[in-house]
């Protein structure tokens, strides 16, 4: 038995983009069968809604009371909420990252000084899980491109609800070239998105908080979810 995980969407409450409560995301992906999901929300270069003149220790409190908006509603459906962070480490390029909960954050409070192959060190160190966010997104609000940094990550995000087939395809075939798994995302900020079922990852059983997601994936235990369907 597979157990269908989403680890990308972003929340109203922690994501200037993002379109709705947390908790009406929960139920959303609760009623297309998910057994979890992951809020990884903008941080502190991206879009984010926590305001960035906070001392450090309140924004990162900030993204986790995110989290726990909707941690009751989780509960109560027997859905696995999970704290994550997508982070933007430069030229729109971002990374989402998995295992690492609030007290990780509020005690690295020089990651603004710091560059991406600092905190992937660290984040490693600590037992987390990186995977790069649509590595080769270009929108338009990106004023230019240039290519992903994936020699800190774990694991490409492969396919992206929100990227075109083109980039999708760019992403998958960076990650067999180096030998990276890949990771789905349905990089929901709506809760009647039509990617809610359509991305993800599956494992065998079920985890039930950030670190054990980030063991699960180290473990290489999860298989991509592609337009609704659990590839091998």
């Amino acid at each position: 038995m597979w157990y269908r995980y989403e680890i990308h969407m972003h929340s109203k409450e922690g994501s200037k983009c993002g379109q709705a409560p947390l908790a009406d995301l929960v139920r959303a992906y609760h009623a297309a069968r998910y057994a979890g999901g992951v809020l990884t929300d903008h941080f502190i270069f991206g879009n984010t809604a926590i305001p960035r003149d906070l001392p450090w220790e309140e924004q990162m409190q900030g993204y986790y009371d995110a989290y726990l908006s909707a941690k009751e509603v989780a509960d109560e459906l027997d859905f696995d909420l999970i704290f994550g962070i997508e982070h933007q480490y430069g030229n729109f390029k971002e990374i989402l990252i998995y295992g690492m909960d609030v007290d990780f954050w509020k005690a690295n409070p020089d990651i603004p000084e710091i560059d991406v192959h600092e905190l992937a060190e660290r984040v490693h160190a600590a037992g987390g899980y990186i995977s790069h966010a649509h590595p080769f997104r270009f929108k338009s609000y990106m004023t230019h491109y240039v290519d992903p940094t994936v020699d800190m990550v774990d694991a490409l995000e492969v396919y992206n609800y929100s990227d075109s087939d083109e980039s999708n395809a760019k992403a998958k075939a960076l990650a067999e070239k180096m030998g990276l798994p890949g990771t789905g995302g349905g990089d929901t900020h709506w809760a009647d998105s039509e990617g809610i079922g359509q991305a993800g990852i599956a494992l065998p059983y079920r985890v039930h908080d950030t670190k054990e997601l980030a063991q699960a994936m180290h473990k290489g235990d999860f298989r991509p979810i592609v337009c609704g369907e659990i590839v091998e």
